[in-house]
């Protein structure tokens, strides 16, 4: 395991600019004598200590491995000009070795100039000064060197001065040391430079550059000038576990080779298997453990602070989330600490995105990621892709006056006028907040400042804080105050008790004089909507009416958002706040910071009787879940009416406004030249906070069917030929917010009244679902009408055949949305007309995440069987893969089919038995993102009543593929993973995981003399040769005999195959021909023969439309690998070679042409590159087993255009052990023949090891091995000369003897049969069975016989 961890150590990892320290380490697998030198740089260390120490405890905390510094140096990068120099050495440490770590860059950077060099940071002088005499004279070498070092880490300053002169010498050595002292004071003043240079504490970690290189803001839980922690470094930005409670801390990881069964299948970042982010550890414990994350100090934030990042909550084992399996809390270095975060605590394979807003924080501050857990699988809660956003303070600007509609602060940075007087500290330093006139401004940290919090509801608001609600329950109250952005700060608060279901409850100011347009009454305010819990808030005006002057519905998210409302009343009026609460488990509302400008005056005067509203119509029904169902249930339709729809006329049809920051969506009206009335949304501006866009969505909806489409017209007009951007979001009450469905940026037209039209795709979503709109920049004017949910009740299946070529539409196939990604249709590459369209899902997509696409089709009913067969491919060299399920209506899934790793660039036809079902279902193709570089393609499916065909190809990964068990015994379908018998891992997939057919060859279960067969469905004869190939695997000390038959519908079964050998726990490669005009069956028998724990197992059974390739011929790839495959181990390779043409090559690069044909047609096997995943892994391509050998040549050509790119090793494998016999790095635009001897005295394999280059690719062709013959033609496995025993003589003469007489009856026999064959020979239609393959028993007499029974006249 231990060596498996150091293969994926990078090697070089350095800082991306600068001059900096270096050290390199090597690190020691503690299971055996292997190791790896790695080179580590970094700007943040002062001491190369640092360095070792970080790296090495990072390394060695996972066990297995052991770290040893070879040295240290310093290096510069200049990453404009691609230059590396390699220098200087560690007090500590010592002096590395500069070539070796120059050697190791170079292959890191291969389009920089690398150099190193000796000298550390110090002056050297060697002098030598003498004359001849004077050495004449002398009895030694006079020579003098004076050394003059600076140690910049420890400050030590010396010189030493070394004589083995005359003293007519000595003046030199003076001068000299008067030259170094000279030195000293030079770098003394350009160090002192420097310090003057340099940036104070203070202002490090701040979110500005001070430093043209950043460096003041590495390591400050975030990365470079974007402020981006991807945790690709293994520093994490210096994120470190902080831990309390044993047993469940944070740590930084990768996928792993392997897809794992619990945490992501990829990291956010690279969406590769390769990329890192931070995860939990495995716990089980009897009460819940948390886990805490925390970053390096912030100096502090802005008010627009938020941190973007992606996280991961996955219940993998089914063991519970609990309340609160992730949240977030900021923790200043006073002590006081607050939740900020409190995400959906819903299991959701994949990664979500989500936003922290951190706020103003005026000092230094952590950031703390909890986990809260007490049972949990590894990685089930994950982290990744922090991205800090508009976090700094206003910077001054460069010319030195703020512009037009601009404040300048005492820091000399600059506010929007708007922000002035608001109650936040926009400018950090409290300038835009003084002096402000304010008539009435409450904190609610001295009171109530009159505000009236009575009322006649039963549900109160209450003045308190954090610390009063709970500290211990993260998911209870705001987490803090506005004013303060702490626990202690106060605000008003209400949420839902625990005895009331929904209710509603109000607050009110003091009576206010009227006010007119001139001078209206402003109010700012902040408030806090967060939870399920938050029904809504709106603001009336109670004067002699009630009516609402501003509204927010629903939650907006855990942050305080700023509103201002504007009154104009012409007689004494009250501010009334109402807020709704919904019955669910947890959130609330709150309000902090009231502030009313001076136009609003108390007054004296007697309140009018105000004239209540009419209350709205109770719906007709109760169910909440029936409301937007896109069902009416109501008479009138009004449980349908506020559902989004404007075909209603009834305000924004349910439409809310959920803006917090600068623009808002509101409705507006407008009349035309006929005086018709028209209604759109459009974005205006709007007092928020933050820098975000315009939001307004729907009220929860669904679920929805499969047609289901949203259709709207839009407008974006203007004099800027970029007005914005236009965006339509799903947002799931489960899954969270789904990736864009669709998005519009640029203009419709110059002026306003020109739109367009458009149909957005929504689909069946079983989830209730809110559609979301977005306007991401500012424009001139953006607007949005006649909005429709057309056909989305669930009730509405569209018209569609299951059988589809996809060359129109997907037919009765959709998108499953509640996946990752989708299938896309695909021109040009297709199995129906070669240029039409299919399927696919390209692994290689930079932009996929997730795990799986899944393609749905409409509603089965059926009660008989039926068969669904396809065409696909499976091609590039990690390519994960495709499955077939049944989906039921209550959710669950039956795995049917699948299949998994290179298959090549053709296609392949798949069958797919559907036994009677009795119930409804629906059919599933899953691609699954196993693999990161690949593409999966999907064509020609049909559905049609009866049993399937023999398929092409069997994995019995998902079913048995219509093979049934005969005979004294059965075969079963096994897997090591279900109950520990047979082979350890399976041949398809290399994994405990992966299944095959068993059969128990144990004297209890089968007999000595019993058999037990396994038999497949009946397939079609064909006109010409087929191949048969599968693989076996035997186990125990006597397996039994396995015997492969070909059974003819009509005829005598056929010995195809044969072993009684006990071979070693090791799949094995059999094959046959067959050349059958009938139908057939094959059949694999196994006979007992008395053993005990004994077994035969039979894997990856595939039927080619060709005669099998011979043993010792050429492999040409034209009829597939001849035997040689791929392995799916993990544990010795990551990618896969596989098969492909020129011609058929659409992505990746290739040969122009293979070597065999020299055609683009010609096939050959390539390891391609492409970005997709890093450089250096490998792909093994195994022969079959081969015999022992004194002497066998192995030959291929090879096409490597890249230079020391990409490498190719041959191995000779051999009882778990391997020994190189060559490795290719030459590069060059042609193919190029190698040839090498093997010679082994056991079993052995060979194995083609390709490792992927950065920038070229690997090709093999025409790969030849000829047993017991090497490369100089001379045959050195000879069969063993008799012996001078008299015994072995005698018997040697009785066999020819007996061998005479058999011949001379032979002759007997032909010559009387000889004028009958002549005269009767049988018609063209012969069966006939060609052994070429793996057995034992090559001549088996009653092969034979069987044989010329089917052939004979």
């Amino acid at each position: 395991m231990s060596a498996e961890r150091l293969a994926k150590i990078p090697e070089v990892d350095l800082d991306p600019n600068g001059v900096f320290k270096y050290v390199l380490i090597r690190v020691h697998s503690t299971d055996d004598d292997s190791y790896v030198d790695i080179v580590r740089g970094y700007a943040w260390a002062e001491y190369h200590a640092d360095i070792y120490d970080r790296v090495a405890g990072e390394l060695e905390r996972g066990g297995g491995l052991d770290c040893e510094c070879l040295g240290g140096g310093r290096i510069k990068h200049d990453c404009d000009a691609k230059k590396i120099h390699v220098y200087g050495y560690s007090m500590g440490f010592g002096r590395a070795n500069h070539s070796v770590s120059t050697e190791k860059i170079k292959t890191h950077y291969p389009d920089y100039e690398v150099t190193w060099a000796d000298e550390g940071y110090y002056l050297y002088v060697d002098s030598r000064g003498k004359d001849a005499g004077e050495v004449q004279n002398s009895s030694y070498l006079a020579a003098a060197q004076c050394f003059c070092s600076l140690y910049a880490e420890e400050e030590l300053l010396f010189c030493l001065l070394v004589s083995k002169v005359k003293t007519g010498f000595m003046a030199v050595c003076h001068w000299i040391l008067l030259a170094c002292l000279m030195l000293i004071v030079c770098q003394r003043a350009v160090a002192l430079e420097r310090e003057d240079c340099s940036v104070s504490t203070e202002n490090k970690c701040d979110f500005v550059c001070d430093l043209t290189d950043c460096s003041d803001e590495q390591d400050c839980g975030y990365r470079g000038r974007e402020f981006v922690c991807d945790f690709e470094h293994e520093g994490k930005c210096g994120w470190t576990d902080k831990s309390i409670e044993a047993g469940y801390v944070w740590q930084r990881q990768q996928r792993g080779n392997t897809l794992p069964d619990s945490g992501p299948s990829s990291d956010y970042t690279t969406g590769t298997s390769t990329g890192w982010f931070m995860a939990v550890t495995a716990v089980s414990s009897d009460s819940p453990r948390t886990a805490v994350l925390v970053s390096p100090t912030i100096k502090q934030s802005s008010p627009t602070c938020r941190l973007r990042l992606r996280y991961f909550i996955w219940d993998s084992g089914h063991t519970g989330l609990g309340d609160t399996p992730l949240w977030g809390s900021v923790w200043q270095t006073d002590g006081e600490e607050a939740v900020v975060w409190r995400p959906e605590s819903s299991s959701v394979r994949g990664w979500r995105e989500a936003t922290i807003y951190l706020g103003r924080i005026p000092g230094a501050f952590h950031i703390k990621l909890h986990s809260r857990r007490s049972e949990g699988k590894q990685g089930d809660v994950s982290i990744d892709q922090m991205e800090f956003q508009d976090c700094a303070l206003p910077v001054p600007p460069e010319s030195g006056a703020c512009g037009p509609g601009f404040e300048k602060c005492k820091r000399e940075g600059c506010v929007e006028v708007y922000k002035v007087c608001d109650s936040t500290d926009d400018c950090g330093d409290g300038t835009d907040e003084e002096n402000c006139v304010q008539n009435m401004s409450c904190s609610f940290e001295d009171g109530l400042c009159g505000w009236d919090i009575r009322t006649i509801s039963s549900l109160k608001w209450t003045r308190t804080n954090q610390m009063n609600i709970s500290l211990s329950e993260p998911l209870k109250g705001p987490g803090r105050d506005h004013t303060t952005n702490t626990m202690t700060g106060h605000f008003l608060y209400v949420t839902k008790p625990d005895i009331l279901r929904r209710d509603w409850t109000s607050f009110q100011s003091p009576p206010l004089a009227p006010t007119n347009d001139t001078h209206p009454c402003r109010m700012i305010m902040y408030t806090h909507q967060f939870g399920r819990v938050s029904g809504g808030l709106s603001v009336l005006v109670a004067g002699m009416q009630i009516y609402p002057v501003w509204q927010r519905g629903g939650a907006l998210g855990d942050l305080w958002v700023k509103a201002e409302v504007e009154f104009v009343v012409n007689t004494t009026f009250q501010i009334l706040f109402v807020a709704a609460i919904r019955d669910h488990a947890y959130g609330g509302i709150a309000i902090d910071d009231i502030v009313l400008s001076p136009e609003c005056v108390l007054s004296n005067e007697s309140m009018p009787t105000p004239e209540f509203p009419k209350p709205p119509a109770d719906p007709c029904i109760e169910d909440s879940l029936k409301i937007c169902d896109f069902h009416q249930d109501c008479p009138a339709g009004e449980d349908e009416a506020q559902c989004g729809d404007f075909s209603y006329e009834m305000g924004s049809s349910g439409w809310t406004d959920t803006s917090i920051g600068s623009q808002a969506w509101e409705i507006k009206v407008e009349y035309n030249d006929t005086i018709i009335q028209e209604k759109f949304l459009f974005v205006t501006g709007a007092p928020g906070q933050q820098l975000s866009e315009a939001q307004t969505r729907t009220p929860l909806l669904g679920p929805s069917g499969p047609a289901c489409t949203l259709q709207f017209s839009y407008s974006l007009s203007g004099s800027n030929p970029h007005i914005g951007d236009l965006a339509v979001y799903v947002v799931d009450s489960v899954l969270g917010t789904h990736p864009v469905l669709w998005e519009f940026a640029g203009r419709t037209h110059e002026t306003s009244g020109t739109w367009l039209k458009e149909e957005v795709y929504v689909g069946a979503r079983d989830n209730q679902f809110r559609a979301r709109a977005e306007e991401l920049s500012p424009s001139n004017q953006i607007a949005v009408k006649d909005v429709y949910f057309v056909y989305c009740s669930p009730m509405f299946i569209p018209s569609g055949d299951v059988s589809c070529n996809f060359e129109v539409n997907l037919c009765g196939w959709y998108q499953d949305q509640t996946d990752n990604y989708d299938w896309k249709l695909h021109s040009g590459m297709d199995h129906t007309v070669h240029v039409g369209r299919s399927l696919v899902v390209d692994m290689w997509d930079a932009s996929l995440r997730g795990l799986s696409g899944r393609l749905l089709s409409v509603r089965q009913q059926s009660n008989t069987e039926h068969c669904l067969s396809f065409f696909y491919k499976l091609y590039g060299p990690n390519t994960g893969a495709l499955s077939v399920k049944l989906l039921f209506a209550d959710g669950s899934e039956e795995l049917l089919w699948m299949h998994s790793g290179a298959h090549g660039n053709v296609w392949h036809e798949g069958h797919c038995p559907v036994p009677p079902q009795l119930s409804a279902f629906q059919l599933v193709f899953e691609a699954t993102r196993s693999g990161f570089d690949g593409q999966l393609a999907l064509d020609d499916v049909a559905f049609v009543t009866g049993p399937c065909t023999l398929p092409s190809m069997c994995s019995f990964e998902s079913q048995t593929c219509g093979y049934t068990s005969s005979g004294r015994a059965r075969w079963t379908h096994r897997s090591w993973a279900l109950d520990k018998t047979g082979p350890e891992t399976d041949h398809s997939l290399g994994t405990e995981k992966g299944f095959y057919m068993l059969a128990d060859s144990s004297v209890d279960v089968l007999p000595q003399g019993s058999v037990t067969t396994l038999t497949s469905p009946v397939r079609r004869g064909l006109t010409h040769t087929e191949c048969v190939q599968f693989w076996y695997h035997t186990g125990g000390d006597n397996p039994g005999t396995l015997n492969v038959y070909v059974k003819p519908s009509d005829g005598d079964r056929i010995q195809l195959f044969s072993s009684s050998v006990r071979q070693g726990h090791a799949w094995r490669h059999g094959q046959g021909n067959v050349s059958l005009h009938g139908d057939w069956q094959l059949q694999f028998e196994v006979k007992g023969e008395g053993g005990i724990f004994n077994f035969i197992a039979i894997d990856d059974i595939t039927y080619s439309t060709h005669s099998c390739p011979t043993t010792d011929g050429v492999c040409d790839f034209e009829k597939g690998l001849c035997g040689w495959s791929n392995t799916q181990n993990p544990s010795v390779d990551w990618l896969d070679w596989d098969l492909t043409s020129a011609q058929a090559e659409m992505f990746y690069s290739t040969p122009p042409y293979d070597h065999t044909l020299h055609t683009e047609e010609g096939h050959f096997l390539v390891l391609p590159n492409s970005k997709r995943d890093t450089a250096n892994q490998n792909a093994w391509l195994l022969s079959p087993h081969l015999t022992p050998t004194k002497g066998t040549c192995l030959s291929f050509w090879v096409y490597q255009p890249t230079i020391y790119d990409s490498k190719l090793t041959v191995w000779r494998l051999s009882e778990k052990s391997r020994q190189e016999l060559l490795t290719l790095h030459e590069g060059g635009g042609y193919w190029d023949y190698f040839s090498v001897n093997i010679t082994s005295e056991t079993e052995y394999q060979i194995v083609l090891e390709g490792f992927k280059g950065e920038k070229g690719f690997l090709a093999l062709d025409d790969i030849r091995y000829t047993i017991g013959v090497n490369c100089a033609g001379q045959t050195t496995d000879k069969t063993p000369s008799s012996s001078n025993n008299t015994g072995t003589i005698v018997a040697s003469v009785v066999f020819v003897i007996l061998l005479l007489l058999i011949l001379a009856a032979l002759l007997v026999f032909y010559l009387r049969t000889k004028q009958k064959a002549n005269a009767s020979i049988r018609a063209s239609s012969v069966s006939h069975i060609s052994c070429a393959g793996f057995g034992n028993e090559l001549y088996d007499a009653e092969r034979l016989e069987e044989v010329h029974e089917n052939t004979g006249p």
